[in-house]
């Protein structure tokens, strides 16, 4: 990656001198520009960190795909099936993975929020908290899809008790 390694930090200082007073509309300037450059520093450290956990994260991913290539290969050639605590744990994962898939599609989605700022604070306040309410929800219906998968596995599993019961 090009960005700088953790620990290491870096500033520029600009000595402008002034002709008047500080209140002038030069010195207004200087200042801002120089707010800018700051926030333009922060947002660059906020992007480098991000593609520092992008590349855990695409490793990660590269490792998952492999174990579930070789539980698919396991699954065929033994013809296995997972167990209850198994499946659950892969839906639990899934679910996961998916929420995971859509905050980045969603943040690479998102028009840059630097760049044009028309909104209002209301309009902002509103939009944050209809996320919040909105990532709650998403929370809400994946721990009811997990629910509903672990009591399908015992259905299954009850079910397969009773025919052996029948069985015999």
């Amino acid at each position: 990656m090009a960005c700088r390694p953790p620990g290491s930090s870096s500033y520029t200082v600009v000595i402008i001198p002034l002709r008047t007073s500080l209140y002038s509309l030069d010195a207004l300037r200087c200042y801002l520009w120089i707010k800018r450059l700051k926030d333009l520093e922060k947002e660059k450290d906020a992007l480098c960190s991000g593609l520092e956990v992008l590349e855990k994260a695409r490793l990660w991913y590269l490792q998952q795909l492999q174990e579930n290539r070789e539980r698919q290969i396991n699954i065929e050639t033994n013809n296995v099936c997972l167990d209850g605590a198994a499946e659950a744990q892969s839906c639990v994962l899934r679910s996961r993975i998916q929420r995971v898939n859509g905050s980045l599609g969603f943040v690479m989605a998102e028009p840059n929020v630097t760049r044009t700022s028309h909104t209002s604070l209301p309009d902002a306040v509103a939009d944050s908290d209809l996320r919040w309410h909105n990532t709650l929800l998403t929370q809400e219906v994946s721990d009811k899809n997990r629910q509903i998968s672990m009591l399908e596995l015992e259905k299954d599993a009850l079910l397969e008790q009773l025919n052996e019961l029948q069985a015999h």
